[in-house]
């Protein structure tokens, strides 16, 4: 096997971590020794072990002389864990393979130079793309100091979420469902606005699949939003987050007490929620993975804002005419400056077409 196969089980093994690493970086190692896998692992957890400690645990004595592989360049710094840097030293690793340097500036380059002080060969930019992919979240979230946000629309062919009266159950199937929700686990918060909350009685929770569910945040201005709802009643009421410009003490005590949480947040130019402003209380709460459901308003907010990084489109191939619309004006007036769609995959789901991008605004 070469370094690129090794690198790529590296990989698989850091994907098992989605959706629970965060704001951490998914990471996977590898330990061979003589052509054979003697210890592998991967962070499964914030907080827990890193994959590099986790492999060479595994590997124990037969660590000395190995080549260890991993993702992401080895920290160096002390945060919920020890260095990494310093236990790979210890066991006797005569190399380590990196798929990319890490984006922080407390290790950025770091763990490589203390390695090679430490007459320990290293190899980097191996995989590096599928490797810069994979963290695509993390590399966000550390060097911006904002989240990742990803805008998920279920619609129909015509670009309808709902017909003219609202209805939008259900315009995708039942499969589709399943998807949406398995990707809804990988997210660290769903943001809804209060037309959806209204409209649609949401529970914005993982059901149909396995995974954990995310922190809900609705966008609440003027505070509409129903005790009644299954946001404030449920039994994941304390995962949800009413953002509102309000300063109604009465109503804002009244949502306390249902054990949801309110943040006051900043108006923007036109008096509407700041996008900014909430995008950057996310990412200080440690929540590096946002997913935007919904509905068309927000969805179109949050693209004229340019507050978007990635895209996924359930599309059902059905048309409903005059109705609501997905995205509204974005105030473009040229082709030339719209929003591209940039490393396009499709898939099938059902009778339904998933489609997922990374976004490009053009000035």
């Amino acid at each position: 096997m070469t370094h690129e196969d090794y690198l790529k089980r590296a990989i698989r093994l850091a994907r098992k971590g989605i959706g629970y690493v965060n704001p951490n970086p998914m990471v996977g190692s590898v330990i061979v020794k003589d052509g054979e896998i003697i210890g592998e692992g991967y962070h499964s957890c914030f907080g827990k072990e890193h994959a590099e400690i986790v492999a060479l645990r595994n590997a124990g004595d037969k660590s000395k002389g190995a080549t260890l592989y991993v993702n992401l360049e080895p920290c160096c710094h002390y945060g919920k864990t020890s260095p990494c840097t310093d236990a790979i030293i210890k066991a006797g690793i005569s190399r380590v393979v990196i798929g990319m340097v890490d984006p922080n500036p407390l290790v950025n380059h770091k763990g490589i130079e203390i390695l090679r002080k430490h007459q320990i060969e290293v190899i980097t930019g191996i995989e590096e793309r599928a490797c810069k992919h994979l963290n695509r979240v993390f590399t966000k979230y550390i060097t911006t100091k904002l989240p990742y946000v990803t805008l998920k629309i279920a619609q129909s062919l015509d670009g309808r979420i709902a017909t003219k009266t609202g209805d939008s159950k259900w315009i995708t199937s039942y499969k589709a469902r399943v998807e949406a929700h398995r990707i809804r686990s990988e997210s660290d918060a769903i943001i809804v606005g209060i037309g959806t909350v209204l409209a649609d009685n949401p529970q914005l929770t993982v059901r149909h699949v396995r995974g954990k569910n995310p922190v809900r945040i609705v966008l609440d201005s003027n505070l509409q939003i129903p005790f009644k709802c299954h946001l404030l009643s449920d039994n994941h009421v304390h995962k949800t987050i009413i953002a509102t410009t309000s300063n109604d003490s009465t109503k804002i005590s009244k949502i306390k007490e249902t054990g949801a949480h309110v943040w006051q947040v900043e108006k923007d130019k036109i008096g509407n929620i700041s996008i900014e402003n909430l995008l950057t209380r996310i990412a200080n709460a440690r929540m590096s993975a946002v997913m935007v459901e919904g509905g068309g308003q927000v969805h179109t907010s949050f693209l004229r804002e340019k507050m978007v990084d990635s895209i996924v489109m359930a599309l059902a191939p059905k048309i409903i005419g005059t109705g609501k619309e997905a995205i509204g004006d974005l105030g473009i007036l040229s082709v030339d400056n719209c929003v591209e769609l940039v490393n396009v995959k499709t898939k099938k789901v059902g009778p339904d077409f998933f489609i997922s991008a990374d976004v490009i605004f053009r000035e």
